[in-house]
């Protein structure tokens, strides 16, 4: 009796092990003693620092000043080979004017992209006379849209000349106006104000019309050019072109402009017309 007993007790003790075997081995986990399951259920009922939001403890690195240069180099670091030696001719007005004209607006600029030497003249022939100018200007920029110029301007006319120190900026203003503005300081005290601003509105890629506004401002009167003070002139055309190239374009347009004030007084007691109209056809190139 108390053999078979004994027998039956081994028996249900194998029974019952292999039981709690099994059900470790269908949840792919080994059999564990009792202080592994205090583990596992102390680990279980511990809140989670990655779902609530808590500190992990990990700290990212400070950045330094290697890391900051490393990651955003100077952009003025140019050496020869990045910024070569450029230059352009380009002629944006060369014209003819209704009746008995001829006029022109063209520039060249040589230089690198830290600093460029500007060539500009604009002038017209009308009713026998030639008026012009000529600017030599070095030209640096202040960021990727405009540059700040700095020279010397000559004015030539029949019977004068006058020579001027020039100050001015020339860029890309928003929504693409092109803008040019300098003034100039002459001898006796005289001080002079130009702007200029233009605008392409593209009908094809070949196809561009380009309006454009000018004005001239003077500190005083001055005689000798004819100028009034305050403001003296104003033009404004509107010219269409066809880009046979990019390099070269025929246009037709047609073009206004008006003397103010002391300006317009002059220009009567001159013999000369206070406002002009007319259509202009001409050629634009660069190369």
């Amino acid at each position: 009796m108390r053999t078979s007993f004994a027998l039956a007790l081994l028996l249900f003790a194998g029974l019952a092990g292999a039981q709690d075997h099994a059900g470790h081995a269908m949840h792919g986990m080994p059999p564990m003693h009792d202080e592994a399951r205090v583990t596992l259920h102390d680990a279980q009922e511990a809140p989670s620092s990655s779902d609530d939001g808590a500190d992990t403890g990990y700290r990212p690195p400070a950045l330094t000043d290697a890391d900051r240069a490393a990651a955003f180099p100077p952009l003025q670091a140019h050496d020869d080979h990045a910024d070569p030696l450029v230059w352009t001719l380009q002629m944006d007005r060369l014209e003819h004017v209704q009746g008995d004209g001829l006029a022109w607006d063209g520039r060249f600029w040589i230089g690198h992209d830290r600093g460029r030497l500007w060539l500009r003249s604009e002038g017209q022939r009308a009713q026998g006379r030639t008026t012009s100018k000529l600017e030599a200007l070095w030209g640096t920029p202040v960021d990727a849209w405009w540059d700040v110029l700095v020279g010397l301007r000559h004015d030539a006319w029949q019977g004068g000349s006058r020579d001027w120190l020039a100050v001015g900026v020339q860029g890309l203003a928003p929504y693409k106006f092109e803008l040019q503005a300098t003034a100039y300081l002459g001898n006796r005290g005289q001080a002079m104000l130009q702007t200029g601003v233009e605008y392409e509105l593209l009908f094809t890629n070949r196809l561009i019309l380009q309006p454009r506004i000018e004005a001239t401002l003077n500190a005083r009167d001055d005689p000798g050019r004819g100028m009034g003070a305050g403001l003296s002139e104003a033009s404004a055309g509107l010219r269409l072109r066809y880009e046979v190239r990019r390099e070269l374009a025929p246009y037709v347009g047609y073009e206004w402009s008006r003397r103010f004030g002391r300006t317009a007084s002059f220009a009567r007691l001159g013999g000369e017309p206070v406002h002009n109209r007319g259509w202009v056809a001409g050629l634009r190139f660069w190369f």
